[in-house]
């Protein structure tokens, strides 16, 4: 359920509060899903008592043959057969789309093998880790997000078998025999530590050891620069086996490794990271000459078994900023038959099988409500019955308290922070705690990873919830909603809006876009899941709806407003445009030409189904005079 994580000072319950405490977490009617599939093939039998991960970055290890790759960087890490390969991506790009290709550059397995055609187990996972066992070659790798090298145990004596589809070129260790330098004929270099001597004979494109027990790390070379190959040295002998992330204090989080070995840890920041990174919290040291590349942008080696990042506050707030009167309060009230289970043809339900909540129709059809029965968009669809729930309960508190503990279910679905058996839902069933943004894409194997089209309905769902702490006076889910809506917003400006100058992506797909469609853990594609890349208004409105206060905050920049707008306007001029569409681009416009904006608005014919004209006069009444290059938000107002 949902845990209370920040701290405060203790105040000791009434009597009443304290049996409401005491009783069990509401809970949606049961069901057996025939459509789900079965978590029992994949996790190891001590995890399937407590709910799985549903939009997981090693998702695509658990679904059908669990043979997809997943980007766990820097490396795209493939299992299959009682083997693991990993790739160091090359990217590719045009001015559609830029991505990743997967290459098995290094293929590791047992040549002693008693079962070559068993799976992998998951033995464990955290919010930055993921183990993966191949019990037939007693090997089991420590997946960990942001590690330079991919680190394996060997469980029992192992003779080690490593191949690659280039030519191996040279092939050479230290005296010891406990470190190897490959050189392949693709230009990689990698190097291999080993925790005891071991014993390694080669051909052409393979290479094999004697009997080995112990800890195997592989890195590759980046650049074959001699500099980067002297700190790979240095930190070789210390590898971290999971990883947590904490909220301790609001537009905070902390990360916290589990390591073994010696010496000191070092990890890879993407440029997120980067920019939140605290210097004062604990010791670290940033080795900003120490790259890799990523379709995320450069990785940076920090030394540290902990990191801070902190965001500018982003204020949870009913209006916008300049406090335009409310216009009326929707009517809203047929979302009752939802919490009360009256709808009929539908309604919520509780899969204990991963343990979350689905829907009626979506229980029996994969595809029913967009793929709510398959854990697809579930921050997206729950984030908008919060926000309905958020504001009854604030009208009509009688209302809020009779809904209260339906409220909460839908809210733990996706923003559960406890763990295990006593937790009915996934942890953070949607939010990427290491990239720091929100998956849609559920229980659905993709090529390219994970993916999340609409940033703007992602942190629409985290505003919600902090909503619905206001309306419920829940200081702790105001504060953990206010912070997942910073990092989400943080995430949205770095890898979804593009500026005519950044250089984050390549050169031909910056030209080209002022907007990320669909962003992949993989890929970045410029068109949607509904529409092609030239209709750009689609794109800007998807990255933009629902028109909320909080959107004042998620585009906060008037550069990047003024130049996606005229990006966008272009488009308008195509035949079959929806009015709908056009009163979102209208909506941008109005930040900076507010009378041009009102002109156009109050000529559409027709609004979108989550808009209406009165919603836009707010936006637009609500707009002041800015100043170029400035930001009409919090950012300004509350931070300085």
């Amino acid at each position: 359920m949902y845990q209370q994580s920040f701290r405060k000072p203790y105040n000791p319950p009434s009597p009443a509060e304290s049996q409401r405490r005491s009783s069990r977490p509401f809970l949606f009617p049961e069901t057996r899903s025939p459509v789900l599939a079965d978590p029992s093939i994949f996790f190891s039998p001590r995890l399937l008592s407590s709910p799985l991960p549903t939009n997981s970055f090693f998702q695509n290890f658990v679904l059908k043959n669990g043979d997809q790759p997943e980007y766990i960087h820097p490396y795209l890490i493939k299992s299959s057969l009682s083997s693991l390969s990993l790739c160091y991506p090359t990217r590719f790009s045009d001015s559609a789309d830029t991505y990743q290709i997967f290459n098995p550059d290094l293929t590791i397995s047992a040549s002693n093998n008693t079962n070559p055609n068993s799976t992998h187990i998951i033995s464990s996972f955290s919010d930055l880790s993921v183990t993966l066992d191949l019990p037939s070659s007693n090997l089991r790798f420590f997946l960990v997000r942001g590690s330079p090298y991919l680190t394996c145990a060997a469980t029992g004596v192992v003779s080690l078998s490593i191949s690659t589809i280039h030519a191996i070129l040279q092939l050479s260790s230290d005296s010891s025999q406990t470190k190897y330098t490959i050189t392949l004929n693709n230009n990689q270099t990698w190097l291999l530590y080993a925790s005891s001597p071991i014993q390694i004979s080669h051909d052409a494109s393979s290479i094999t050891s004697g009997g080995f027990s112990g800890v195997i790390r592989i890195a590759i070379l980046p650049d074959s620069d001699p500099q980067s190959e002297t700190t790979l040295d240095r930190f070789s002998s210390c590898y971290p086996v999971s990883g947590d992330a904490l909220f301790t204090k609001p537009f905070s989080v902390e990360y916290k490794w589990e390591k073994k070995g010696w010496g000191d840890l070092l990890m890879l920041a993407h440029p997120l990271h980067f920019r939140l990174l605290s210097r004062s919290d604990f010791e670290i040291v940033v080795l900003e000459d120490f790259k890799y590349k990523s379709i995320d942008g450069e990785l940076v080696g920090v030394v540290g078994d902990s990191w801070v990042l902190k965001s500018d506050p982003v204020p949870i707030t009913w209006h916008s900023i300049r406090g335009v009167k409310e216009q009326s309060y929707p009517e809203i009230r047929t979302i009752e038959p939802w919490l009360d289970g009256t709808f009929g043809a539908n309604g919520f339900l509780y899969d204990g099988k991963w343990g979350g909540i689905v829907t009626k129709q979506g229980s029996l059809d994969s595809g029913a409500d967009i793929g709510f029965g398959i854990y697809t968009n579930h921050h997206y669809h729950l984030g908008y019955f919060l926000y309905a729930i958020a504001v009854l309960a604030k009208i009509d508190p009688a209302w809020g308290r009779k809904y209260r503990p339906q409220a909460y279910s839908l809210m733990a679905d996706f923003m559960n922070l406890g763990r295990g058996e006593n937790s009915n839902y996934a942890r953070l069933r949607c939010f990427d705690i290491w990239k720091l943004h929100s998956w849609a894409g559920g229980l659905t194997e993709f090529a390219d990873g994970r993916n999340q089209e609409s940033t703007s309905e992602a942190v629409n769902a985290y505003y919600s919830a902090a909503l619905m702490g206001l309306a419920y006076r829940d200081t702790h889910l105001v504060a953990i909603g206010s912070t997942l809506s910073a990092m989400e917003i943080h995430s949205a400006q770095t890898w979804w809006h593009l500026r005519e100058e950044d250089t984050l992506y390549p050169e031909d797909f910056t030209r080209e876009n002022r907007v990320v469609g669909v962003l992949w853990a993989n890929k970045r594609a410029s068109g949607l899941w509904f529409a092609s890349p030239d209709w750009r208004e689609c794109r800007l409105g998807i990255q933009l709806l629902p028109l909320l206060p909080i959107t004042e905050v998620l585009f906060s920049e008037i550069g990047f407003v003024r130049e996606i707008v005229n990006w966008t306007l272009p488009a308008l001029e195509r035949k079959g445009v929806e009015e709908g569409w056009k009163g979102f681009v209208h909506a941008l416009e109005g930040v900076y030409d507010n009378e041009v904006a009102l002109s156009k608005i109050r000529n559409l014919k027709g609004f979108d189904v989550g808009n209406s004209l009165t919603n836009l006069l707010w936006w637009i009444h609500s707009r002041g005079d800015q100043e170029e290059g400035g930001q009409f938000c919090w950012f300004c107002h509350y931070c300085h």
